[in-house]
């Protein structure tokens, strides 16, 4: 097994870098991929975050959520410290829990091309109700376009219902 060449690696500017700069301010220009060595081969990966914030659109109050991606790569892989910054872009984006989530789902496809993606975030309660948009996309065509409406359609919104009988 071989490491990545300099080659492979010599477009990922924010990886090792000391001077990197937190965009407060929505911007999927610092999203950054690099290839996949394994295309031939369908696997998930799934980035867990914990500490995603946004602002409301009407309050300009902060929306706290945990987001869940995962996708299924095609040839382009997305750097993991990019994503960190981008979503920290969301720190003063107002918009609504369904468009961030959206948003957020549609720069990653623009971006990598994934076979397969989902982004479902977990917002904290405000008011006494929380609010948990999923979305997820399948390329077209392919079998991932069946797997993204099985998934969308038997998905439980509710893990966490409480029965209270």
């Amino acid at each position: 097994m071989t490491g990545r060449t300099r080659e492979e690696t010599e477009g990922l500017t924010h990886l090792g870098n000391q001077g990197t700069v937190y965009e407060t301010d929505y911007n999927p220009g610092v999203l950054e991929t690099f290839f996949n060595k394994h295309p031939d081969h369908d696997y998930f990966v799934k980035f867990n975050c914990p500490e995603f914030t946004s602002l409301c659109p009407i309050t300009g109050q902060p929306d706290f959520a945990f987001i869940t991606i995962s996708y299924v790569p095609g040839e382009r892989m997305v750097e993991s410290k990019s994503l960190k910054l981008y979503l920290y872009s969301f720190r003063n984006h107002g918009d609504f829990h369904e468009d961030c989530m959206n948003v957020i789902m549609k720069d990653l496809v623009n971006l990598m091309d994934p076979k397969y993606i989902e982004v479902w975030g977990k917002f904290t309660p405000r008011g006494g109700i929380s609010i948990d948009p999923y979305c997820n996309y399948g390329k077209q065509g392919t079998k991932w376009e069946q797997v993204a409406w099985e998934r969308l359609s038997s998905h439980d919104l509710y893990p966490e219902r409480v029965d209270n009988r």
